[in-house]
């Protein structure tokens, strides 16, 4: 076996390249999510060590000896975040040329022979679901019979092996927290909209949606919802429960937890068992039976993607989800105590100063807990990119975010210009969170609640970081 180091390499000061494997950005409010695609293939290779720079605030002067004595270094990477990464594959082969490094991730799945072109420290790339991929190089199988990567053979020459089947029988990957605990240092990871600590991991891979901006599916994930067997999750659930007794939270990471919903209700039932407190994500459609018996069984929180307060945005984003139904869910979700975090997206194709209006309206009128603004992001790989391509909406050139890590706005459109957009999302936190009824909502939380309330200044004070921010950078 080789000696095998999985590596989120440093990167801009609080980036989350992690990201649920989503979007990788510098949030609002500080947040990290755990490297868990990462993880998965880590818990398969004995010996093998990760580390998260980013989440612990570690350059590449802190982690450099690691490289030493390893054989095999696999990086995740991302289209903000390569550039920084062909980078740290150039220290590592400086320090250590023996190593060989393989990429894992949405950017060198999609755009494999360029990414291989961009640096000849780059030995091997992974195409799509890469779990199994990197057990067979870390076992020592020659790269030229290993299914679903790209390489560079002996003479320079890039080579493209067979895809690998998808992974149908989810119970075959080991469960992730082991490396969490090993490796990580749990306290590093929050997000604002969760207890903290909190713990995160996959009960299953794949989304039905066909959200046109949603990454992951589209990539690596694929849209076949495939899951793990119920009693194959509680075990992991208990190894949490036993081995983090620090943990207030479990959220679950599927792209959508509820696209099954008797799997969901079944999951809930069991978790109620346990006494779990647990949250995960959501499409805006779940019916309040469903509900209900989630929030019975300790669902304390749903991230959900509404995206727009306009049908039309809806529709041509390919959402699959009406204006009403979302309606219906959230007020559902108030009357049965279910916190929402509701995500919104600006510059979505059929943007206008119109409906960028009624979004900020239709997120005041259903009122979610917390809210999170992002700008739409073509990334390489998504039907959105190829859309904003061929329509000269996007250059394509650009890396999605500015050089200290915040999302920039790319997508521009005659009637409605990329610094509009980003203006745009500053006024939207401001309307939604700056009116009294949100105001006296989060001081009543402070003060029934010392913990909440030295987490809320401190993310009041980075919140105003980030629009100070925002203003030099427009």
């Amino acid at each position: 076996m080789m000696r095998t180091l999985f590596l989120q390499a440093p990167s801009f000061h609080g980036f989350d390249g992690g990201a649920g494997a989503r979007y990788q950005a510098k949030r609002e409010i500080k947040s990290f999510w755990y490297p868990t695609w990462l993880a998965q293939p880590a818990a398969m290779i004995e010996g093998s060590k990760l580390i998260d720079a980013p989440a612990h605030d570690l350059s590449w002067e802190d982690i450099a000896h690691e490289v030493d004595n390893r054989d095999l270094v696999i990086l995740h990477t991302s289209t903000p975040s390569f550039q920084q990464d062909l980078h740290t594959a150039r220290l590592i082969k400086q320090r250590n040329p023996k190593a060989m490094i393989g990429l894992i991730g949405a950017k060198v799945a999609v755009e494999t022979q360029a990414s291989l072109e961009a640096s000849t420290d780059i030995d091997f790339v992974c195409r799509n679901e890469f779990d199994f991929t990197i057990k067979d190089v870390a076992e020592g199988m020659p790269l030229s019979e290993v299914e679903g990567i790209s390489y560079r053979d002996a003479d320079g020459k890039i080579v493209h092996n067979k895809d690998r089947a998808i992974i149908t029988d989810m119970d075959t990957l080991p469960f992730v927290s082991p490396i969490y605990k090993r490796d990580l240092k749990i306290e590093n990871y929050f997000i604002g909209y969760l207890k903290h600590p909190y713990i995160s991991f996959y009960t299953g891979r794949g989304c039905k949606s066909r959200c046109t901006f949603c990454l992951w599916p589209q990539t690596v994930g694929g849209h076949n919802y495939r899951t793990r067997s119920i009693p194959h999750v509680i075990e992991e659930v208990k190894y949490v429960q036993r081995e983090f007794p620090q943990v207030k939270e479990l959220f679950f990471d599927d792209d959508t937890l509820t696209d099954n919903l008797p799997r969901v209700e079944e999951l809930a039932r069991e978790l109620g068992k346990l006494g779990i407190t647990w949250s995960c994500n959501a499409k805006a459609n779940v019916p309040y039976e469903t509900l209900k018996i989630m929030k019975e069984n300790g669902c304390r929180l749903l991230l959900v993607g509404y995206e727009s307060g306009n049908q039309q945005i809806l529709h041509n984003i390919k959402k699959g989800l009406r204006i009403e139904v979302a309606k219906r869910f959230t007020r559902d979700c108030h009357a049965l105590g279910i916190a929402i975090h509701g995500t919104f997206i600006l510059g979505l194709p059929g943007e206008t100063l119109e409906t960028i209006e009624e979004s900020i309206r239709y997120a005041i009128e259903i009122n979610p807990h917390t809210i999170q603004v992002s700008l739409a992001a073509p990334y390489p790989g998504t039907f959105l990119y190829q859309q904003a391509m061929e329509n000269g909406w996007f250059d394509g050139t650009d890396h999605l975010v500015a050089d200290y890590g915040n999302q920039i706005a790319q997508l521009s459109y005659p009637h409605l210009p990329a610094k509009v957009i980003f203006d745009k999302v500053e006024e939207f936190y401001k309307r939604f969170y700056f009116r009294p009824r949100k105001v006296g909502a989060i001081v009543s939380e402070m003060v029934r609640d010392w913990d909440m309330m030295k987490r809320r200044l401190r993310e009041g004070v980075e919140f105003f970081e980030f629009l100070r921010k925002r203003k030099q950078a427009a």
